[in-house]
């Protein structure tokens, strides 16, 4: 049953982060555009002030949501003088501890994340989570918003939001692969 069940949450981790890691992939071409833009702009015309940071946003939103994506593949950085010659079975036991830690520090990020996100939708409590989860309900509103010091002055939740989502699909992801390392542990075949 608990077999099941792990295979089952691999699948669809995986197919999601897959998914939405082939969407992002193509955000480079949104990134270039805006750069391209922005040269443009500043060369003919009056330069615009919003493409800096529109590009800072979306390159944050490549990366982040991009990263569960890149951990699936195994296409994260990696020691691979010594890990590239050890056999499967230690390779295993390694990743299964390493991915503990990442997956404390994931809960550590999205913990600092959902506190950032409900601080820039005007809250100053101390019980974030219950703020968001309010405001899904209708049961908060939002305060006064957040925003950035630059001249453009865009808001800051729809990119703090992107990061909360991206942190939590990697947690996702590192759980998946936590779960990979411990049925390869037992033998199976994944």
């Amino acid at each position: 049953m608990m077999r099941g069940l792990a295979f089952g949450y691999i699948r669809a981790i995986d197919a999601v982060n897959y998914r939405m890691g082939r969407i992002v992939m193509y955000g480079i071409f949104v990134l270039m555009g805006i750069l391209l833009w922005s040269s443009i702009s500043k060369t003919f015309f009056l330069p615009s002030l919003w493409t800096l940071e529109l590009a800072q946003f979306c390159m944050v939103a490549y990366y982040i949501l991009g990263g569960p994506y890149s951990i699936q593949l195994g296409s994260n950085v990696r020691m691979d003088l010594l890990y590239g010659e050890w056999s499967l079975r230690r390779k295993a036991w390694t990743d299964l501890i390493t991915v503990l830690f990442l997956i404390f520090y994931l809960g550590v990020m999205i913990y600092g994340a959902v506190s950032s996100t409900a601080y820039s939708l005007g809250y100053w409590g101390s019980e974030p989570f219950s703020f968001l989860a309010g405001l899904a309900t209708g049961a908060e509103e939002v305060g006064r918003a957040e925003r950035s010091s630059s001249a453009w002055r865009p808001y800051l939740w729809p990119i703090k939001s992107i990061m909360i989502l991206g942190l939590t699909l990697m947690l996702l992801q590192c759980i998946s692969e936590l779960l990979k390392d411990v049925l390869r542990l037992k033998g199976e075949t994944i």
